[in-house]
């Protein structure tokens, strides 16, 4: 044992170890991973291991040959009673996850592949095969069945956020407070608490106590689905135990790599687990520092705990989420007591005790109120550019270089992360060269020009019609604003919507009320229901608007309004948008038709477009053989939703356009023309 403890007592075997876990995930990590279906499959049989039911949308996660992810829709009157450790038969068509397409986006299809999941599967039927024999899927579906009165019981006591509305975890991003509804060390440290206390009062020997007490987190680990931050909580949890138990000493620094090591070595795409960036970060700062930082009352430690977690957090909040919000130093000062002291207590109250329920969800209510009223405040909350990875390295550094200069009381090491950050909040001031994006919102129109700090967005696309009141799903939260702050733009000066259509300004009020807009432009014509909902809005924040403008000056260049007069159908009322930009003709088309394209042919003198937005999304009731050889469009870029019932765009079209390089959002996503004085490139994010 006295040879044992000099060997743990050394700092090498831990380091050693770390290097041998990389050089392992490393290997694991770039070897290919091929899946074990095909897309002719069309029945997999396999055991139901997780069921996610909104409203009649049912996702279950299948294990088979390979795990599977099946979406099924409930038909009329229809209940789905099947649960964990089922063994079911799915028919249907197996498709594969869509990559992001639209630059710097989420990737669905990474995200599921580092999950080891290849397909999804739209599953027609579903047929039994028989009942579950395993006795943890059986105790995890009781558990998340007794869990299921609220979405925090679910949340706090196995780590599933799935029932918590969208907005609701939005706000908690922004606030900078998301960490706290993931179970963590934490959660852990309170629940092993209670545990130890508790078999300390039946007088079990402590040896026993933290053995049991092991036991029991290892039986938690695997009902919370083995996130990151739980099994860091857990096998933090038994080293320390051990560490106590028998005497070695080890320093927490060591039990620190031990843990992250034995993590990796379990699950190596952990590496590509948000959750884990940010507890072992977190964590390791906190581990080196906050013995460090001055006297012990609780108030000074919560504030020392919140500075050093929101710097450690730094690179991989601006990496991930494009922004940062230095309030969050403040609100964790009431947050993190509220969950840890209040709220995560009272959830294993609540679980032992249902008649709590009330109190509980009284105090949920707080909680998400209070959430969503901070992340309205956006003073504070500043948004970063997506860089060159080696930015994101220096942040690594220089978060470092700060908290070093915490511990060591040297103000000076601050500097170097204030200046990059300074630096990287004012990059987009710095570049002149000019951008158009065509971005992939579907079936409908939404395409952003910058250039020199000035944005116009021209529509913004709308796929809710059939449920407007719904946010959950919203274009602007998880296309528009993402890639707005991604590249650097932080208000939108004019926002022109070409007609009143819901596609094409669907997501205008979202996208007022979630980000700055100047200055909004309507077409001619008399407004619509939807044009004056927009308008009630707009009065509201005192937003300018105008009506059938001729023409619209940005800087040196200027926009023109091919104005024809007033028409009997709102898609030929559309705004037509000539823009010269350094010799570079683009032709914004909307959805005019055939005899708005003649009545422009003859006003204006159009010829030798360099880049036309297609009219209409490539239907046949636009972009006429006579209008196309007048113009002689070099590029037609064509913005349209895959698979859409319109059948857009159509053969006629395209053949029509086919003298021109045609590029469309279905098949090429997001299409991107960066544009200087000399030349241009045109770059594409396809599915």
């Amino acid at each position: 044992m006295l040879k044992l403890r000099t060997i743990l007592l050394s700092n090498t075997p831990y380091y050693v170890l770390l290097i041998i876990t990389i050089l392992i995930s490393t290997i694991k990590l770039t070897i290919p991973k091929q899946s074990k279906y095909s897309l002719k499959q069309q029945e997999i049989a396999g055991t139901i291991i997780n069921i996610n039911q909104q409203n009649n949308q049912v996702k279950l996660i299948v294990k088979a040959k390979e795990l599977v992810l099946a979406t099924y829709y409930l038909k009329e009157n229809e209940i789905f009673t099947y649960q964990l450790g089922e063994k079911v038969k799915l028919t249907g068509t197996l498709t594969r996850p869509k990559k992001n397409t639209t630059p710097n986006l989420f990737n669905y299809q990474q995200y599921l592949e580092h999950k080891n999941i290849f397909f999804l599967l739209k599953t027609e039927k579903v047929d039994f095969i028989s009942t579950n024999k395993n006795p943890y899927f059986y105790l995890k579906q009781k558990l998340i069945n007794y869990l299921a009165k609220n979405p925090y019981l679910l949340t706090f006591i196995i780590g599933d956020k799935t029932n918590i509305s969208q907005s609701i975890i939005k706000s908690y991003q922004k606030n900078g407070i998301s960490h706290l509804f993931s179970i963590s060390g934490m959660h852990i440290t309170l629940l092993s608490s209670l545990i130890l206390k508790l078999l300390k009062k039946i007088k079990i020997s402590e040896n026993k106590c933290y053995l049991i007490t092991s036991f029991f987190l290892i039986a938690y680990l695997n009902l919370a689905n083995q996130s990151a931050s739980i099994l860091r909580g857990v096998l933090f949890f038994i080293f320390f135990s051990l560490n106590k138990i028998y005497y070695f000493h080890i320093k927490p620094v060591n039990i620190f790599i031990l843990t992250l090591s034995i993590s990796l070595l379990i699950n190596e795409n952990y590496i590509y687990d948000l959750g884990f960036w940010y507890s072992y970060s977190i964590s390791l700062a906190l581990i080196l520092l906050t013995k460090s930082l001055g006297p012990k009352n609780y108030l000074f430690n919560l504030l020392a705990t919140s500075i050093i977690s929101f710097i450690a957090s730094i690179p991989i909040s601006i990496y991930n989420f494009y922004e940062i919000n230095f309030l969050s130093i403040i609100y964790n000062l009431f947050f993190v007591p509220l969950v840890s002291i209040i709220i995560f207590p009272m959830s294993l109250i609540t679980f032992i005790f249902p008649f709590f329920l009330p109190i509980f969800n009284f105090l949920t209510k707080i909680l998400e109120n209070l959430s969503l009223l901070l992340s309205s405040i956006s003073f504070a909350t500043f948004s970063f550019p997506k860089l060159k990875l080696p930015i994101y390295f220096l942040y690594l550094l220089f978060s470092i270089t700060c908290l070093y200069g915490l511990y060591s009381h040297q103000k000076k090491l601050i500097i170097p992360l204030i200046l990059l950050l300074f630096f990287h909040y004012f990059y987009p001031y710095f570049i002149k060269d000019a951008f158009l994006d065509v971005l992939d919102i579907g079936q409908g129109d939404s395409i952003l020009f910058h250039e020199n700090n000035t944005t116009i967005l021209i529509d913004t696309g709308g796929l809710l019609a059939q449920n407007k009141a719904s946010t959950e799903s919203s274009l602007t939260e998880t296309v528009t604003i993402p890639y707005l702050k991604s590249s650097g733009i932080r208000k939108i000066n004019y926002l022109i919507l070409t007609h009143g259509d819901y596609d094409h300004m669907g997501e205008t009020i979202n996208l007022v009320n979630k980000f700055k807009v100047e200055n909004v432009i309507f077409n001619c014509g008399e407004y619509n229901t939807l044009e004056k909902e927009v308008i009630k809005v707009l009065d509201k924040k005192k937003i300018n608007y105008y009506s059938c403008l001729k023409e619209l000056n940005i800087g040196k260049h200027q926009l023109q309004f091919l104005n024809t007069g007033i028409y009997d159908n709102e898609n030929d009322n559309s705004n037509v948008i000539y823009f010269n930009y350094n010799n570079y003709k683009f032709l914004f088309m909307g959805d005019a038709g055939v005899r708005r394209e003649k009545d422009i042919l003859a006003k204006y003198n159009l010829k030798d477009i360099d880049f036309l937005k297609v009219g209409h999304h490539g239907s046949n009731t636009s972009s006429s053989e006579y209008f196309i050889n007048k113009i002689k469009p070099k590029y037609s870029l064509i913005s349209v939703g895959a698979n859409n019932r319109y059948n857009h765009p159509q053969k006629i079209v395209l053949e029509i356009l086919k003298n021109s390089k045609i590029y469309r959002t279905d098949q090429d996503g997001s299409i991107k023309i960066k544009l200087n004085k000399n030349d241009n490139m045109i770059s594409t994010c396809p599915p």
